[in-house]
């Protein structure tokens, strides 16, 4: 078997028989970086130096038996949000295209002790603000089932590099469906995991209430295994949360016999592409055979998600972006008059247009005469979205619907129309306005080639049971691949 067609675990697994080498791994996804990088962009930072000396370095703790993990050795992108001591972090924008952070970033760091090789940064959209990778300063990434095509964002460029081989597995962060959109549109497994799950610590913040970090993978085995090491209680994160429950692979279970999900009627009426509904609803059928039981459902006030969470984001975006202002790090104007001139043009040259025009809304919601009538109705419609979900919960043990309402759309047309692209996270935001956890597996392909994402959504804190659905629902779909890799 190619090496590139290696799963993580099964990839780490051939790594502790000795069968492969660290070493072997890391010059395979570097060639491979060489041969498609130019066509899908996926990466802002290449570390190729690095690569090779960590890869040195854990072979010889592996050959020791210090490192006997399941990830040991295997080669992962990290998005371009988390801190990497020593290596360029830019959230792919011109006001950090200098910064080198002097510390990593937690889930970094539980990587590093698992011993896993980190081989670069990769591209994404402007402070994680965006839904296709194309308001990076960097350039777009494509999608390598189509370059035509947008691989989704704000983590496209981590969901097109697992896609295009040019990793074995990469992070990404979730703010309102930024993993789970870019793995649909892309083909590959993505998990928002409970918030609090995994440390915040060094992810440079969009909306601190709403960011969560998660894998991005060829499968649900690798997304249960990768869970399992970045998942952490952190004293230096005051969201985080000390979990006992982190035995995620023990949910690889080929049985959902009796497991209940409820299906939203409110998520498949109008504006839903009829194939995506289509492959959705099968899968649900794919469960139901296997015994799982399955009913429709009233979900309230998703139509109300999208404004809420874009009041929300926006206001506090504007308040976390404050501190980019070319004082301490980062880029600072060349030519200006006095301090407030200085601040003034440094983020106008520093910030584009969706970060510019998602600050200026954030400062609008929060000043004085509309924080009443914008956020803090936000806010209690958030709670209010939390409750109808606490409600659902208490019948259904997982909720079933699709990630987006339609498959990747083609390169320049949703920057065009930015509401539009807002709409295009109508499934996705409700999860993190209640702090679920959500994940994307592929479950079919439109008849222009695309792959079409599963969403399966859990209460808090049982990511075991969407992990139980995803991999049974796996186990009868078979390999999802291109069909050039046929």
């Amino acid at each position: 078997m190619n090496i590139l067609d290696m799963t993580a675990a099964s990839l780490g697994a051939a790594i502790k028989k000795k069968e492969v080498t660290v070493m072997d791994a890391v010059r395979a996804v570097l060639e491979q970086i060489e041969e498609t990088e130019s066509t899908y962009h996926c990466y802002v930072t290449v570390d190729k130096e690095g690569a090779f000396r960590q890869a040195q370095e854990v072979q010889s703790k592996i050959d020791a038996g210090e490192l006997t993990g399941p990830l040991a050795g295997v080669p992962v992108a990290i998005k371009d949000n988390m801190c990497t001591k020593g290596l360029l972090t830019t959230c792919s924008s011109k006001i950090l295209g200098n910064f080198v952070p002097t510390y990593d970033s937690e889930a970094v760091r539980n990587l590093q002790k698992a011993g896993a090789v980190i081989i670069g940064k990769t591209n994404m959209d402007e402070f994680a603000m965006g839904s296709t990778t194309e308001t990076s300063a960097f350039g777009v990434t494509k999608n390598p089932w189509n370059p035509n095509h947008v691989p989704g964002g704000s983590s496209g460029g981590s969901a097109a590099a697992v896609a295009a081989k040019e990793c074995f597995y990469a992070l990404g962060s979730d703010t309102g469906g930024s993993i789970r959109q870019p793995a649909s549109f892309c083909g590959v497994v993505g998990l928002k995991p409970t918030y609090g799950t995994v440390s915040r610590y060094g992810l440079i913040a969009y909306a601190s209430s709403l960011d969560q970090i998660g894998p991005l993978c060829k499968d649900v085995t690798d997304c249960a295994t990768i869970m399992e090491v970045i998942a952490s209680h952190d004293p230096k994160d005051s969201t985080s949360v000390k979990r006992e429950d982190t035995d995620f692979t023990s949910a690889l279970t080929d049985d959902v016999k009796g497991l209940k999900i409820g299906i939203p009627k409110d998520y498949f009426g109008e504006g839903l592409d009829p194939e995506v509904k289509d492959a959705v609803l099968k899968a649900a059928e794919v469960l139901k055979e296997k015994g799982a039981i399955v009913e429709e459902f009233d979900l309230s006030l998703a139509e109300y998600a999208i404004p809420a969470y874009y009041t929300i984001a926006a206001a506090e975006a504007s308040s976390n972006l404050e501190r980019f202002d070319g004082i301490k790090y980062g880029y600072r104007t060349e030519q200006y008059h006095g301090l407030h001139n200085m601040y003034k043009k440094s983020r106008s040259e520093g910030f584009g247009a969706e970060v510019k025009r998602r600050i200026m809304l954030g400062s609008f919601v929060l000043s004085s005469g509309y924080y009443d009538a914008y956020y803090l109705k936000a806010l209690r419609v958030k709670a209010l979205i939390k409750k109808a979900f606490d409600k659902a919960f208490a019948k259904y043990d997982v909720i079933l619907g699709p990630v987006a309402p339609t498959t990747a759309p083609k390169l320049g047309e949703s920057l065009s129309d930015p509401l539009k692209m807002y709409l295009g996270d109508i499934y996705t935001i409700s999860v993190n306005l209640a702090g679920l956890p959500g994940m994307s597996v592929p479950c079919g392909v439109d008849s222009k080639g695309l792959p079409i994402g599963l969403q399966l959504i859990g209460d808090c804190f049982k990511e075991k049971n969407i992990i139980r659905a995803a991999y049974a629902y796996e186990q009868a779909r078979g390999a999802f691949v291109r069909k050039e890799e046929n």
